[in-house]
């Protein structure tokens, strides 16, 4: 009996559902989901099946479990959307579509229906809107849709093979190149989009769309001067746009001019005063700029606007010292439980409610939003523990103590740079405030450079697909470190003010110490540590705005935290005395000697105005903004213990390491 082949299976039910044959390609799916349940094409295949053999609940059945499976798959909200249509239930149907087209704009059938739809409601206006967006999808290029649904459905090396053949014939396509760096973006690869994009604009300078990614990718990069050059040009094309408005605001709050940033939310909402975006922007400017009571207030305001709009509950739970109402509460919990949210609004409440319990001091309920918070963004991020570990593996067998000597006295001599290293939610935020708070010191913010700088090294040739980092570490030249070193020092400038020594505080640069001391011997780098269970959990109960995918699973954090102490254990002995471990809790105890301790250790005299950092009113974007603007307190020191009985998978990771808390 031949092997059961599922890839050819579902040719074959993909065949057999072209000539109209349902009930054979629905059989089909479901044998191969016998075999794997998780198999998004074959779920697909079997509801759209199922919806023309017109058994439409178990259709809708088969399309929470392909959502689920892949939260942000276009073509399962617009087969929903159908199903909605078959029913005649056309609200919910409308639902659907755009939530398709907003995870894949390239769906020509959501945009045809709900151009239809539309015009059977007599919306002309919306009508036509849809009808261009129809219109715009089938003047492209088949190959570029072909490639925008690879794109939009995750399959990114399909997506960027199919993508560079198409412009090796047509090295000029603006579209080609505005997707390419769309999957560069996703894949990481953020200097060859910025590039990509950068050419495009030279071939089409009037492109908003790419300018607008162009836009995002400086901002991703932290360029932030050059993406406010770039909102600048927007603007001035079209000064009363409140698209440009609000990108040009978001672009002056980054390079810290709030006020401007301010006044320019303040016209668009003027234009558009219920508009839920706009307002939450202006919330997170406002904490950040640490308005508290202004930020609380912008932020009711969009989700009285929108009661839907998730990102502004959870961008009150942000704050960490306000607390939700018993009607909001209500609120967040009506649109959790209905079925309206969208996936990324659903993450947003549960972490809120999370929160929210929290602070009443239900920790089981409050867990059980954490849980499903953390549920679903991990189904979003796909993150891979035991890749990690591999990574932390290859650190280090590279970076041995033979290293060290061979490259010792090479790199860019600069001794400015104080890289605060650890976990997130470690206490680096407040070991930061107070080094930002001497008065020979900047505090920046957790800069890119380092992370793409071990990217490029990893990229260094494209003929194979091995990563040479960090095995290439062996083979720079005295040249080539110099030059990375001057390269961190001269991009980060924009980030500082007139002071000789400066902050970034990435916490993921622990995974590369060893490249930081070649390229800067004389950096300084502080691992901000805390202890194991309070570090992780407290991890756990944070969304982040990106990155930072170990946090999502208890299981993965654990690892992730032992993986981190393996390393700091190495860089320790191949780099003795060249890191300084302060401890969270001992800032706590005593933090008049422990600010001593690490201006000591940066060879900076004592200033009280380190002692006194709550007082310091610069701009603070992480999420512990709010607490290092007041003094110090243990309020959450065990907070974790309230969840102790939840924590298993937790506890099992670190023990493996003889990590948890006794």
């Amino acid at each position: 009996m031949p092997d059961f082949n599922p890839e050819e299976r579902l040719k074959e039910a993909r065949a057999q559902m072209y000539d109209g044959r349902f009930k054979q390609a629905y059989e089909n799916s479901k044998a191969i989901l016998a075999g794997d349940d998780e198999h998004i094409d074959a779920h697909y295949m079997k509801a759209v099946c199922e919806r023309y053999l017109g058994k439409h609940e178990s259709a809708l059945t088969s399309i929470d479990k392909l959502k689920s499976l892949s939260p942000d798959f276009g073509r399962a909200y617009q087969e929903e959307g159908h199903v909605y249509r078959a029913l005649d239930q056309l609200e919910q149907a409308m639902t659907a579509y755009r939530r398709a087209c907003q995870y894949n704009p390239v769906l020509n059938a959501s945009w045809k229906a709900q151009a239809e739809i539309y015009e059977a409601w007599g919306n002309a206006e919306a009508a036509s809107e849809m009808r261009g967006q129809e219109s715009r999808i089938l003047a492209m290029p088949k190959m570029l849709v072909a490639v925008s649904h690879l794109l939009y459905e995750g399959k990114l090396v399909k997506a960027e093979n199919a993508c560079r053949a198409f412009l090796q014939k047509n090295p000029q396509h603006v579209e080609a190149m505005r997707l390419l760096a769309e999957i560069g973006m996703r894949l990481g690869v953020m200097e060859d989009a910025e590039f990509l994009l950068a050419s495009a604009l030279e071939f089409e300078a009037d492109n908003v769309q790419v300018r607008i990614d162009y836009i995002q990718i400086l901002r991703k990069r932290q360029k932030f001067v050059e993406a406010l050059k770039q909102c600048q040009i927007l603007y001035d094309s079209a000064p009363n746009n409140p698209v440009f408005q609000s990108l040009l605001a978001i672009e002056l709050m980054q390079t810290g001019a709030y006020e401007k940033a301010l006044d320019l939310f303040d016209i668009v909402l003027q234009k558009l005063p219920n508009d839920s975006i706009t307002l939450t922007s202006r919330g997170h400017a406002l904490k950040t700029f640490g308005r508290h009571d202004e930020a609380v207030q912008s932020y009711q305001q969009a989700f009285a606007a929108e009661p839907n709009h998730g990102d502004a509950y959870y961008g009150l739970a942000n704050l960490k010292t306000y607390r939700f109402t018993d009607d909001e509460i209500k609120q967040m919990q009506a649109q959790e439980q209905g079925n309206q949210l969208s996936y990324q609004n659903r993450i947003h409440i549960c972490f809120a409610l999370g929160k929210a319990y929290e602070d009443k001091q239900d920790y089981d309920r409050s867990f059980d939003y954490y849980e499903r918070g953390n549920r679903l963004k991990h189904v979003q991020s796909r993150y891979d523990a035991d890749q990690m570990s591999g990574e932390i593996d290859a650190q280090i067998k590279a970076c041995t103590p033979t290293l060290f000597a061979k490259q010792s006295g090479k790199g860019f001599a600069a001794p400015d740079p104080i890289f605060i290293v650890g976990l997130p939610r470690a206490g680096s935020t407040l070991v930061e405030q107070i080094l930002a708070s001497h008065s020979q010191v900047d505090g920046t913010l957790e800069l890119p450079n380092i992370l793409s700088t071990a990217h490029r090294l990893r990229r260094k040739k494209q003929a194979s697909n091995l990563s040479l980092y960090p095995d290439i570490l062996h083979d720079l030249d005295e040249k080539q470190l110099y030059e990375l070193g001057q390269d961190f020092i001269e991009t980060t400038r924009i980030h500082r003010q007139d002071a000789p020594f400066f902050t970034d505080k990435m916490p993921n640069n622990f995974r590369h110490i060893a490249l930081i001391k070649l390229m800067l011997p004389n950096a300084k780098i502080i691992d901000a540590r805390r202890e194991p269970m309070a570090c992780c959990f407290s991890g756990f109960k944070q969304l982040f705005a990106e990155g930072q995918e170990f946090t999502y699973g208890l299981h993965e954090i654990g690892q992730y935290y032992s993986d981190y102490i393996r390393l700091m254990d190495h860089w320790d002995n191949v780099l003795p005395g060249q890191i300084l471990r302060v401890q969270h809790e001992d800032i706590l105890d005593d933090l008049e000697g422990q600010v001593r301790h690490m201006l000591a250790f940066l060879e900076l005299p004592f200033e009280q105005s380190c002692v006194d950092f709550h007082k310091n009113k610069r701009a603070v974007r992480t999420a512990s903004s709010e607490q290092v603007r007041k003094p110090i307190t243990k309020a959450s020191v065990d907070l974790w213990r309230h969840y102790d009985q939840h924590l298993g998978p937790l506890k099992e990771a670190l023990q493996s390491h003889a990590l948890e808390a006794k």
